[in-house]
């Protein structure tokens, strides 16, 4: 498939990066020797932890809300979300005066879903294991009158994202390596579309936990493969069971490979984001950073999306200074 073929273009993501303009922060660049060291090469790191909100959503939240018709913002809109995505949409809501709506699961981490309710979203709880996600969705959207917007599955949510990597190659036009999270795909899908128009020879990694590789799977496979559980991962933003369709047919054409690291690699990315960077990451934001240790790629510099860093003061001691845990507190 070629870049004509593709859902998505390099000019949607020029048109975010100009709506996002001052209104999205332009996160740095960090490097330590230490990372240098560990991968080998030098290593460069876009610190989306420190966007609005904590995370790259907020990129591709607002620019998808700024996107609709003044009708459609005054009924209000509704998304999905783990987390990330339901802060993102809270603040955008805010920016914007859209009343907004999220659907997240039972247990998603208690201080992002209270970040979005002080951000004024209306909360709707699901169960993982016995609800149809997107079928409370599609039906509050039906009987409210709102406009979904989805955390990845939307080219105007994946063009969003893809700004983060027109800002990365801007500061660091020497890389010739990308490291990025995929849970959903959208991230990996923008960044993918970016960077291969900048510089199509670039080679572009997703990175997924061990137990959540459903990208992985699904490449490999040659088509959307679904893993047959919810994944148990400490990395609560990248537990899916199959990728979205929309970012999948990004991805399958122009991601060069997906790795896997282990939960115990992620908290050890957390420690040096936090002692070499100074940054806070949790753990979904520190997977593309745990595949550099044992990178197995041509010589020469990486770059390295730190997508987040919501996680509260109580759970990143835990993960990072005790005994691994299998994940972040619930929501009561």
């Amino acid at each position: 498939m070629n870049a004509a073929e593709l859902p998505l273009s390099v000019d949607d993501i020029y048109d975010a990066q100009r709506r996002l303009r001052g209104v999205a922060a332009s996160t740095p660049v960090l490097s330590h020797p230490a990372l240098d060291e560990i991968a080998g090469r030098i290593v460069v790191c876009k610190a989306e932890a420190l966007q609005r909100t904590g995370s790259f959503k907020f990129r591709g939240a607002y620019n998808a809300v700024a996107a609709l018709s003044p009708r459609e913002r005054r009924r209000g809109i509704i998304g999905a979300s783990s987390g990330n995505h339901a802060q993102a949409l809270a603040l955008t809501g805010r920016l914007l005066s859209v009343p907004v709506t999220v659907v997240v699961p039972h247990d998603a981490p208690a201080g992002k879903v209270n970040g979005a309710l002080a951000l004024g979203a209306d909360i709707v709880a699901y169960h993982r294991q016995h609800d149809d996600r997107d079928a409370i969705v599609a039906q509050l959207s039906v009987d409210q009158g709102l406009a979904v917007v989805p955390s990845a599955d939307a080219r105007a949510v994946i063009a969003g994202a893809g700004t983060a990597m027109l800002e990365l190659l801007w500061q660091a036009p020497i890389l010739t390596v990308i490291l990025v999270p995929v849970g959903g795909g959208g991230l990996a899908a923008g960044t993918a579309v970016a960077a291969k128009h900048i510089n199509p020879r670039i080679k572009v990694i997703g990175v997924e936990p061990e137990s959540a590789a459903d990208t992985y799977a699904s490449l490999r496979a040659g088509h959307i493969a679904e893993l047959p559980s919810v994944p148990d991962t400490i990395a609560d933003g990248l537990r899916h069971t199959s990728p979205a369709a929309l970012p999948w047919q990004i991805n399958k054409a122009l991601l060069d490979d997906v790795i896997t690291v282990t939960d115990a690699q992620i908290v050890q990315a957390m420690g040096w984001a936090f002692q070499h960077l100074k940054v806070v990451t949790e753990p979904s934001g520190a997977v593309a950073l745990a595949a550099l240790a044992g990178l197995d790629l041509p010589p020469g510099p990486v770059g390295v999306i730190l997508s987040g860093g919501s996680v509260d003061l109580d759970a990143f001691h835990r993960l990072v200074a005790a005994p691994l845990p299998r994940k972040e507190p619930a929501l009561a």
